[in-house]
């Protein structure tokens, strides 16, 4: 019999119902009278008007999550040689418009140092990273001041990527 009482007993306490008094005074010193009063007999709740009570025991409102903002489109105009996100434009050189191009055009492709400086350089024996570095620092920037989510990242060891390339697109004359 014990065994049957304690398997029905061993629910946790926060879901079984207690009493709980509450007592309604605009009076704080009427509050303390009750609170010592009634002191360890049941859970007091003091309050000291109906609204105050209202207020306490409403059922919190659910809140919408703010719909997100529209993700503007990062826009690489190859006949004007610019780069547009929403309603910002900044001019790209050329070797900005070609670096860009390549990692639009395979964005889930990590590119090396030696393949982005042959495709935007056209040398095949120079291939020097620091030129592809330099290059990258600067398109960087105008990301940024572009106000575009995508950026460009270093694979340790590989190369160069683009990142939150969802939205990016070429557009050719």
């Amino acid at each position: 019999m014990a065994e049957d009482e304690a398997t029905v007993n061993s629910g946790d306490p926060a879901d079984e119902p207690f009493p709980l008094l509450i007592a309604v005074t605009p009076s704080p010193a009427e509050r303390i009278r009750l609170a010592e009063l009634l002191d360890g007999i049941a859970p007091l709740l003091l309050v000291a008007d109906l609204d105050e009570l209202r207020r306490l025991i409403a059922a919190p409102q659910q809140v919408a999550p703010p719909e997100p903002a529209p993700v503007a489109a990062l826009v690489i105009d190859s006949a004007r040689s610019s780069a547009r996100c929403g309603a910002r434009e900044i001019d790209l050189t050329r070797l900005e418009h070609d670096l860009l191009t390549c990692l639009i055009t395979e964005p889930a492709r990590v590119w090396s140092y030696a393949e982005l400086h042959r495709s935007v350089w056209g040398d095949e024996g120079r291939e020097r990273k620091a030129d592809v570095q330099s290059l990258v620092k600067r398109l960087r920037r105008k990301l940024h001041d572009l106000g575009t989510g995508a950026t460009i990242d270093v694979v340790r060891g590989v190369g160069l990527r683009l990142t939150d390339h969802q939205h990016a697109r070429v557009e050719r004359a």
